[in-house]
C-alpha cells in the first residue's frame, strides 16, 4: 500500500516515464500511461487477501474437518518485454510479492531502467534485501532462470518465438509458466450503423499509438458492407492518420515515436513492400519518414494497407495480414456480412483481443458470443481489462493456462494446500484401518 502511494507521486511517475521515453522512444504521454496502468495492478495487489481465501467444511464425518488455503510457491521470476517497461514488470512482481513469494525480474536489455527504478523504490521503502531482485542480460540469463532448480514459476510477455521456447524449456524443467505471446487483433466495423467519427478516431489511436508496438494494437480492420461504401471509410482513416505527428517522444505534440530498433523498422518496411508486391494497395505509406534533428531515427509513419474485398472462404495470405508487424501499420479489408467478419477473425491463429464498432445491440451480442478471441471490445478499441479482472488472451497468443493478474494471477503465484483433521471427544476413537475410508460409514 505504501508502494502504491509512493508511485502516485507525479515526480516519481515522471522520472520513470523519462527513462521509458529515452530507451523505448514512446511519447512522454504514452510513457506516463504505461506507468499508470502498472500502478493500477499495484493497487489491486493490496487487496490480494480476498483472492487468497480458501474453503472449509466442518463435520464431514463426526469430528472430521477439511480446510484448504493458498500458499506461495517460493521463488518466481519474470521476463519482461521492451514495449511496456513499467506496466509489464508491475503486472508481475507486486502480485508475486503480495502472495508471499520472492521475485527475480529480468527486464528487456533494450529498456532496463524502469525496472531498476521500480525495484530501487521498493527497496528504499523497506522491502527486505533479496525479496525483489533485478538481473540484466539476454539469452544466457533467460536460460539460467529457466533451468535454475529454486525457481518455481516463470512469467513472460513477448514474441511467439521467445515465448514458445520459454514455455517449452521452463515446463520441461518443472516450472509453472505463463507466457503472453503475439497477436493480430481485428476490429469489425458495421459501416451502416457505427458512430463514424468516433470510430475513425478510435481506430487511428489503437492502430498507430505507441508506434503500433503493443500486443493489443488493432492491426486489422474488417469493414462490413458494400465495397463501394468502404472507400469512404478507408479515406477517412487515412486522413485521420495523416494528422498524427511522427517524432521524438520528448517533443510536445508528437503522437508516434520511433520503432525500437533499425532492425524492427527494416522488417516492417520489408513487409509493407511484400504486401504491395502481392497485390495490396498502399493507401498511406509511412516509409521514409524523416524527423528533423533525428535523421537516423527508426521512424515509420502511419501506414494503411488495403486488401480490398476478400473471400471469407479462402485463406488470406498477404503478409500484411499474416505477419505480426509490430509497427504503425493497419491492414484493411471488406466483407459483405458480419458472419464473414466473424469467420475471418476466428480463422486467425491469434486470440489476444478484438473489437466491434456498432450501434446494434443484436450485432454486438452476436459478435460477443461467436467470436473466439479472449478479450472483446464493444465500441472499445483496446479492451485490456482493469486488474481486478484478468488479462485473458487465448489461442496462439498464450502458452500456459493461467492468465496474468486478477484472480488468475493470484492462482498462478500460489498453490492450494488442503488439511483434513480428525478431532474426537473421547480417547480410543476409530482413526481408520486397512480398508479405504468412506465418509458417512462406520
Amino acid at each position: 500500500l505504501e508502494y502504491a502511494h509512493f508511485l502516485h507521486k507525479k515526480e516519481v511517475r515522471e522520472e520513470i516515464a523519462y527513462w521509458i521515453t529515452l530507451e523505448n522512444g514512446k511519447t512522454m504521454a504514452d510513457a506516463m500511461g504505461d506507468v499508470w496502468r502498472g500502478l493500477e495492478v499495484v493497487e489491486a495487489a493490496t487487496r490480494v487477501g480476498n483472492d487468497m481465501m480458501g474453503d472449509s467444511l466442518q463435520n464431514l464425518s463426526s469430528g472430521l474437518d477439511t480446510i484448504s488455503y493458498r500458499v506461495p510457491l517460493g521463488v518466481c521470476a519474470g521476463i519482461a518485454p521492451f514495449n511496456f517497461p513499467a506496466m509489464i514488470p508491475l503486472w508481475m512482481a507486486p502480485l508475486a510479492l503480495a502472495t508471499g513469494n520472492t521475485y527475480v525480474l529480468k527486464p528487456s536489455e533494450k529498456t532496463p531502467s524502469a525496472s531498476m527504478l521500480l525495484a530501487s523504490y521498493l527497496n528504499d521503502l523497506g522491502l527486505p534485501p533479496g525479496v525483489l531482485n533485478v538481473i540484466n542480460g539476454s539469452h544466457d540469463t533467460v536460460d539460467g532462470l529457466l533451468t535454475h532448480p529454486d525457481i518455481k514459476a516463470i512469467s513472460f510477455v513477448g514474441s511467439n518465438k521467445a515465448g514458445e521456447y520459454i514455455h517449452d524449456v521452463g515446463s520441461k524443467n518443472g516450472k509453472r509458466v505463463q507466457a503472453n505471446l503475439g497477436a493480430k487483433n481485428h476490429a469489425t466495423i458495421i459501416m451502416n450503423d457505427a458512430d463514424r467519427a468516433s470510430t475513425i478516431k478510435a481506430i487511428a489511436g489503437a492502430a498507430f499509438g505507441a508506434a503500433g508496438q503493443r500486443c493489443m494494437a488493432l492491426s486489422v480492420v474488417i469493414l462490413v458492407g458494400e465495397l463501394s461504401e468502404s472507400e469512404g471509410w478507408v479515406n477517412e482513416v487515412v486522413e485521420e492518420a495523416k494528422k498524427l505527428k511522427v517524432g521524438n517522444g520528448f517533443q510536445e505534440g508528437v503522437d508516434v515515436g520511433p520503432l525500437i530498433s533499425k532492425e524492427a523498422a527494416d522488417r516492417a518496411e520489408s513487409i509493407i513492400q511484400s504486401s504491395i508486391d502481392e497485390g495490396a494497395t498502399c493507401r498511406l505509406d509511412g516509409r521514409g519518414a524523416v524527423v528533423d534533428g533525428f535523421e537516423d531515427g527508426n521512424f515509420l509513419g502511419p501506414t494503411v494497407i488495403d486488401l480490398n474485398c476478400v473471400n471469407p472462404n479462402e485463406p488470406i495470405t498477404n503478409p500484411a495480414y499474416t505477419e505480426e508487424i509490430f509497427a504503425p501499420v493497419l491492414t484493411v479489408l471488406t466483407v459483405p456480412t458480419l458472419d464473414d467478419a466473424i469467420k475471418i477473425t476466428n480463422s486467425n491463429p491469434y486470440g489476444n483481443g478484438c473489437a466491434i464498432f456498432t450501434s446494434s445491440g443484436a450485432a454486438a451480442r452476436k459478435y460477443q458470443f461467436e467470436i473466439e478471441a479472449g478479450q472483446v471490445g464493444i465500441n472499445v478499441p483496446i479492451p485490456v481489462p482493469l486488474p481486478f479482472f484478468s488479462f485473458t488472451g487465448n489461442k496462439a497468443s498464450i502458452r500456459g493456462d493461467v492468465n496474468f493478474y486478477g484472480k488468475s494471477g493470484v492462482n498462478f503465484f500460489t498453490q492450494l494446500k488442503t488439511v483434513t483433521s480428525n478431532w474426537q471427544y473421547q480417547e480410543g476413537a476409530d482413526l481408520g484401518g486397512v480398508t479405504m475410508p468412506v465418509v458417512g460409514t462406520k
